[in-house]
């Protein structure tokens, strides 16, 4: 788009900017795409070339290229007015007005004439001040620096280099395009000569494109290039696609957004094929099936209406075969082999029982300092049968869905399909004539594995699952293996999030300390088993509050993300303890809370107390002398309503009714401003000055038994 004039300003026109590579990683290829767009439009914006800073700009990713398009990019920028300023009058110039050193200095330093110089003057003092217009610099001058350091400030975990140079980025680099307009912005970016030719697909279109306008930049390769540059759209056109073919059958497409990501990023003009599965495979596992389609071929999977999986698969080609027969043929034949080789560990691994392949996890090593896979499920049987008390399952079921629940990990499937732990093992333990309670233990015990995962449903999985990850969580920080600034090889923050999840989204209604303490427990009366001797002297209180601090560390953003306030989350923080179920309804009852019409009243009211107390050192332990007589008719009224609510809450305390407490203490907010508005409180009788602090605490107590509402910032 060109714009003829702004404000005297000629030609705003469109800029664009491609880097043609080799294939670049396709599960970050949306993400390199979208930080490249942001980054190049903050420099943009800060040298002052674009119309309006209103975030307009379109970037593009395909396996081959990232590119940007910013409308509305000026020429160059406007002239503008600047001030240097220098010495002080005073010292400029000595008692003869002679011009000292550092006016000279000052004047040289600048460019001109002592009498070129002028004066500026307030009441602060007076100063010389050099003045000029300053041009501002063209698109040409400014670009080739703003565009490297976009480039150089892409989220690039590991650049590469290539050939003879030093030159570094995601993937070697082949062409740039870099224009204003029609007009070509010459320089070098990633040792490349930008122009104005970009290319296509490499199979239907490898010749040099050229472009005469940077606004024609997609549809030229779209129309000419047989390549759909825009990430987004491309992603649309697959799930169109996809999501057409598998209606045809009568089913939905059941894979998730992390592989229509992957697959667009492989494809740059794609072209969706619906293929068939033997029906001899329908009866290995669903998720074996799925495994070999989605992890493996990269191919969406359909299902019916109730998630039962159907025997087709939805390829996406990245060309337009003549014999689209031939192409579809061609992937059932590969994923006939895959099938096959599941088929064979599916029906080899079961002559084998897991109660039989428990010696093979003696061989199996978790971590040097802590030993085998073995002694991992000795301890989470002693744990999951604890922990099985708490959450209402059966305590022999969890105890042998624990002791078995690492079995798998020496079959043939999860060596080839790793990503089905725990999953293969509940189906084995079908075959194996296990309880269903055991199996689904087994199957739960590894949720949630990622974040927006679904938990356990079941009491045995859910005592398993918290089990294992608090196992893992102690054995880790007792063996120094604790996360660090941004490395965390272990994803023990993520095993701390799930923990979160479990106790607070799983109801799980118990204390976190006395989990993460009994599995220390735990971890002591098997210490003879674990190989390190720094590992055993380690596992004690210390590494007890470390696991509890981390994990309780997560709170704020793993609330944040659910939307609740940061000031909410601080008043329900500094004052519950580590039971997280029970922070979560006292959470749930601030959030409430702050919308009630009085909450802005008894917010400031308690940050009030908390202030008066604190500055007459009000030790708590003094309680509020009842026989005294009370002098004023607004404390008496204090007095009566916070007895009056004492009693009305003590029974909704005791059932965690918090938001109702919350709803009944809002009826506080009168008797507490004439309180304040009628009372002096540092009366000058001791006696009453002391029964008057003692009323104040009493407010604040009753308020703390829920949260400290004083830390609500403007509710």
């Amino acid at each position: 788009m060109t714009r003829r004039s702004v404000n005297g300003r000629v030609q705003a026109k469109t800029l664009l900017l491609e880097i043609g590579t080799e294939e670049l990683p396709p599960r970050a290829l949306r993400q390199l795409g979208a930080a490249l767009g942001a980054a190049l439009y903050g420099e943009l914006r800060s040298t002052g070339l674009l119309v309006e800073e209103n975030g307009q700009f379109q970037w593009f990713a395909a396996p081959r290229r990232l590119g940007v398009r910013i409308p509305n990019v000026f020429g160059k920028q406007p002239d503008r007015n600047t001030e240097r300023r220098g010495p002080g009058v005073n010292v400029a110039f000595d008692t003869n007005g002679a011009p000292t050193k550092a006016a000279i200095g000052f004047a040289a330093s600048c460019g001109v004439e002592l009498d070129e110089l002028q004066r500026h003057e307030d009441e602060k003092g007076a100063w010389l001040v050099y003045r000029q217009r300053q041009r501002g610099l063209t698109v040409g001058q400014l670009l080739p620096g703003c565009v490297r350091a976009a480039l150089q400030a892409l989220p690039i975990p590991r650049r590469m280099r290539w050939g003879a140079g030093q030159t570094e980025f995601v993937r070697p680099v082949h062409w740039a395009v870099l224009m204003h307009g029609k007009r070509v912005i010459k320089t070098e970016l990633l040792s490349m000569r930008t122009g104005n030719c970009t290319y296509g697909h490499r199979f239907h279109a490898p010749d040099a494109l050229p472009i005469d306008n940077a606004d024609d930049y997609p549809e030229i390769l779209t129309k000419y290039g047989f390549v759909m540059a825009d990430f987004t759209a491309r992603a649309q056109t697959i799930r169109k696609q996809v999501t057409r073919l598998a209606t045809t059958k009568g089913g939905i497409v059941g894979s998730d957004e992390s592989l229509l990501d992957e697959v667009t990023g492989l494809v740059e003009w794609p072209v969706a094929i619906l293929g068939t599965i033997d029906d001899a495979f329908m009866d290995i596992p669903a998720e074996m099936l799925i495994s070999a389609m989605r992890d493996h071929q990269k191919y969406f999977h359909v299902c019916d209406k109730d998630g039962v999986l159907l025997p087709y698969f939805i390829s996406v080609c990245n060309i337009k075969s003549r014999s689209p027969r031939r192409v579809r043929s061609g992937n059932e034949r590969v994923l006939r082999a895959r099938l096959a080789d599941a088929r064979f560990f599916w029906d080899t691994d079961r002559k084998t029982p897991l109660s039989q392949r428990l010696g093979g996890l003696r061989n199996l090593s978790w971590h040097n300092s802590l030993g085998s896979f073995h002694e991992k499920s000795e301890r989470l049987a002693k744990l999951a049968t604890e922990f099985a008390l708490i959450t209402g399952a059966d305590a022999d079921a969890t105890s042998r869905a624990a002791i078995l629940c690492k079995a798998d990990l020496v079959t043939d499937a999860v060596g080839e399909f790793p990503e089905l732990q725990g999953v293969m093992g509940g189906h084995y333990a079908r075959h194996d004539g296990e309880p269903e309670a055991v199996a689904t233990a087994i199957a739960e015990h590894y949720k949630p594995r990622y974040g927006g995962d679904s938990l356990p449903i079941t009491p045995g999985g859910r005592a398993l699952a918290i089990a294992d990850k608090l196992d893992t969580l102690v054995g880790l920080f007792a063996a120094g293996e604790e996360p660090r600034a941004d490395k965390d090889p272990y994803a023990l923050r993520r095993v701390s999030l799930s923990v979160l999840r479990l106790l607070v989204e799983a109801t799980v209604d118990t204390d976190l300390r006395l989990l993460v303490e009994s599995t220390v427990r735990v971890f002591n009366a098997a210490a003879a088993r674990i190989p390190d001797p720094d590992t055993r002297r380690a596992l004690n209180a210390d590494t007890a509050d470390k696991v509890l601090e981390f994990i309780l560390d997560r709170l704020p953003s793993y609330y944040a993300a659910r939307g609740y306030a940061a000031d909410e989350i601080a008043a329900v923080s500094t004052t519950t303890s580590t039971a997280l179920y029970d922070f979560d309804q006292r959470l749930q009852a601030v959030a409430e809370f702050r919308k009630h019409e009085a909450a802005t009243s008894l917010a400031a009211a308690n940050k009030r107390i908390r202030n008066i107390l604190r500055q007459a050192d009000y030790e708590s332990a003094q309680p509020r002398d009842r026989a005294l007589r009370l002098q004023e008719p607004a404390e008496q009224h204090l007095a009566n309503a916070i007895d009056v609510a004492c009693k009305e809450v003590e029974p909704l305390l005791r059932t965690r009714a918090y938001t109702k407490s919350l709803a009944r203490l809002a009826a506080l907010r009168e008797p507490v401003d004439r309180f304040f508005d009628e009372v002096m409180v540092m009366a000058e009788d001791p006696d009453v000055r002391r029964n008057r602090l003692a009323l104040l605490h009493d407010v604040g107590e009753l308020f703390l038994r829920i949260a400290d509402v004083s830390r609500l910032q403007n509710p």
